[in-house]
């Protein structure tokens, strides 16, 4: 493999055309599938609203007959079956109970007077069909009301529920099999010794991985040593759909990951055009597609916002965009870029109409608590200068909080 270095873009465009959708799908009830991607289309098979009904409460009437006083021929609640109306009357009508037959307008009940009879007199005013939702306004049976490739929410689920539709075909979860290398790590709870760091990595990614609704299956801790990577990719490759590491992807002499996968598949990609995060690998183990990310953590954070995402998107079947939205902000930090394309930690406020980005002061890789203390990631392309004050590109990681602008 050439040392040159790849442009992110490429590298997304290169990882994204490797990986399919998994063919393997489960039938789920609605209550159990937000945050899961639609197997295949969904068509409404019936009408919303199924008939013509009120939105107002009030009295359904015949436009035609609303010149005279009309009597109250009946009460019609939601949820009740009216009669068809009679000639020359009105019905009491509430908030989306159905339009009795022969009737076509309603007046709400503010307008309407009534006579010393308790007859009904409406104002001269009225419009044909006013107040009416006609039959299948918001949804037509037969339609198709969700794509697949769609990731469910809230919003979809009422959607779904409107139609009467009470179980989805989904994709399964993608199964992920993550490995950390490196003789220096430990689990957090322990006591370090000399020359030793917390795993913050695997509880970083685990995070990110079960936001998106991945299923860790697998979690294997790599002794440095090439034999030791090599069982392990091979292991992780068996029982995955994916396999992520972290660390070993450099050229030190204790970095085995790299030969480990070309001995049992093939590396593609490594080296990248970017900052932090240049040493990061993708290719296969066996069949298994395979990302190396670099052991800094804030290398395997911008890594899994930049490329562990697209490419889980893109296995689960998902059709959005699959990289983050990005957006315009004015920089209030200076930088200057060479080769590589910067990944800025910032924190992103609204203020007099536009978006401020202010940066972390220390934007070294090992330094973690400036994912926490930012809320985007500004977007530096190679051989560019930012002075304070100008535009640059910029994507949220995290929801941003107004209380902290």
């Amino acid at each position: 493999m050439a040392n040159t270095l790849t442009a992110v873009d490429d590298a997304i465009q290169r990882m994204l055309s490797a990986v399919e959708p998994l063919q393997r799908f489960e039938i789920v009830d609605l209550m159990a599938a937000a945050g899961r991607v639609l197997a295949e289309d969904q068509v409404a098979p019936c009408h919303v609203p199924p008939a013509d009904n009120s939105a107002m409460d009030g009295y359904a009437l015949r436009f035609a007959d609303a010149r005279a006083p009309l009597p109250i021929s009946q009460r019609v609640a939601a949820g009740q079956a009216p009669q068809p109306l009679r000639p020359g009357t009105c019905a009491r009508i509430f908030t989306g109970a159905e339009i009795p037959l022969g009737a076509d307008t309603v007046v709400m009940q503010e307008e309407i007077v009534l006579t010393a009879f308790d007859d009904v007199c409406v104002p001269s005013d009225i419009r044909l069909g006013q107040n009416v939702r006609p039959k299948g306004q918001d949804i037509q049976a037969g339609k198709c009301i969700l794509k697949a490739g769609t990731r469910l929410d809230y919003r979809h689920l009422g959607l779904l529920a409107s139609v009467g539709i009470a179980q989805v075909l989904v994709f399964m979860p993608i199964r992920i099999a993550l490995l950390s290398t490196g003789d220096e790590l430990v689990q957090p709870g322990q006591v370090l010794k000399t020359g030793q760091i917390y795993n913050s990595n695997r509880f970083l990614l685990q995070g990110f991985l079960q936001t998106h609704m991945a299923e860790v299956v697998r979690f294997i801790q790599v002794r440095d040593g090439f034999k030791e990577t090599l069982a392990a990719l091979e292991e992780a490759a068996d029982s995955s759909d994916l396999v992520i590491s972290t660390g070993g992807v450099s050229v030190g002499e204790e970095d085995h990951v790299k030969p480990a996968v070309e001995a049992l598949g093939e590396l593609s990609l490594w080296r990248l055009a970017m900052k932090p995060g240049k040493p990061l690998a993708f290719g296969r183990v066996k069949e298994t597609p395979f990302i190396g990310l670099p052991g800094n953590p804030v290398s395997t954070f911008v890594g899994a916002n930049v490329f562990v995402l697209p490419v889980l998107k893109r296995l689960a079947g998902e059709s959005a965009p699959s990289s983050p939205l990005r957006l315009t902000g004015r920089a209030q930090f200076s930088v200057t870029t060479q080769i590589r394309q910067e990944y800025v930690r910032v924190k992103a406020t609204w203020q007099d109409g536009q978006w401020c980005l202010s940066a972390y002061p220390n934007q070294n890789s090992g330094v973690l608590s400036s994912a926490v203390w930012g809320n985007a990631m500004a977007v530096i392309p190679p051989s560019t200068q930012i002075e304070e004050g100008k535009e640059v590109s910029f994507f949220f990681y995290t929801t941003p909080n107004p209380d902290n602008n």
